[in-house]
């Protein structure tokens, strides 16, 4: 059941409009328990748009499976979605960087806090990121570590590669995941894909992941796909690789490889002159989680992030080295 959330008036006679498909078990008790499925805060992040689609499909085609409530809200910002905009048009504003909102406040801090309002109580809230149109990421759930305890237990069951736990002086208070996980409402925040495009596979795989979780909620009892145990980050160093001057940058390798340190992961050319301005090495051993996609590059530019091995890898990789095992 398609349901408004959040309805304000806009000027010439327009309307900003949040809606939410609501799908219920068939005979519901009273005492379901509640799983949200949000995406489209940023309007060039479209990877979510599938993964709702993909969802709902596969809800309606087993409907007798359906133990709980899924809220799914496809288009948290559908001002930036129709506009190809990453912000809210209009107010220059990034929609992830006022939570919790104010019901007395502008505009656009009251839609917020009515979208808080709606969201909050569920038994589990999924935040679908997609990269901007310049990184494609690995599928990753990002985790606060104040949060840590109660959120990687089932970020593992959730279908994604690895699970990144943030320092929390690096993560933002306004975002919608820490305002929710603030009152009780576990949230977990997905990052996968690139901006202004659809990874099938990523959606099909996350899909399975959220109705893994589901089923561990008892929200689900329909069969689930083999999910994968993802990588946490906890105990494992990251590397970032970056430009040193401006160019066209051409990857070597495919995210997702285990590459080793020294490893030739790309090239900055230079199409004036014909020459290779920087070979870009990998600073450690690892797999490939961040890699560019957009080829212009300028100095300090993002090319990629690796995932460390973990101390207990580093040890036995040391101890296989030295005849140890």
């Amino acid at each position: 059941m398609v349901e408004t959330v959040v309805s304000m008036e806009l000027p010439v006679d327009e309307k900003l409009t949040i809606r939410k498909n609501r799908i219920m078990p068939a005979h519901p008790t009273g005492d379901e328990k509640r799983i949200a499925i949000v995406t489209g805060t940023h309007g060039d992040e479209l990877e979510g748009q599938f993964v709702c689609y993909e969802l709902l499909r596969r809800l309606k085609a087993e409907p007798g499976y359906l133990k709980g409530i899924v809220d799914v809200y496809p288009a948290l910002n559908p001002l930036g979605i129709d506009s190809i905009t990453r912000g809210i048009p209009m107010f220059d504003l990034d929609m992830n960087r006022i939570f919790p909102g104010n019901e007395e406040g502008p505009m656009m801090e009251s839609v917020v806090y009515g979208l808080m309002e709606d969201l909050k109580g569920a038994d589990l809230c999924v935040d679908i990121h997609a990269s901007n149109i310049f990184l494609m990421e690995l599928p990753q759930v990002r985790i606060n570590e104040l949060t840590a305890e109660t959120l990687v237990p089932l970020a593992k069951k959730i279908n994604v590669d690895f699970v990144w736990v943030h320092a929390s002086a690096t993560v933002l208070e306004s975002t919608l995941a820490y305002s929710l996980n603030s009152i009780g409402t576990p949230t977990l925040v997905v990052e996968m894909g690139v901006g202004m495009r659809i990874t099938k596979e990523y959606g099909y795989q996350l899909v399975e992941g959220i109705l893994n979780v589901m089923k561990e909620l008892g929200v689900w009892e329909g069969d689930v796909g083999e999910v994968r145990t993802p990588i946490v980050s906890t105990d494992r160093e990251v590397g970032y690789l970056n430009a040193d001057g401006a160019g066209i940058y051409v990857p070597h390798v495919k995210i997702g490889e285990q590459v080793e340190e020294g490893t030739l992961l790309g090239e900055i050319l230079n199409p004036l002159t014909g020459d290779v301005e920087q070979s870009v090495t990998a600073p450690i051993s690892g797999l490939v989680f961040t890699r560019r996609e957009y080829p212009v590059v300028y100095s300090g530019s993002l090319l990629g992030r690796i995932l460390g091995s973990s101390d207990k890898e580093k040890e036995a990789d040391d101890n296989a080295e030295d005849g140890n095992i």
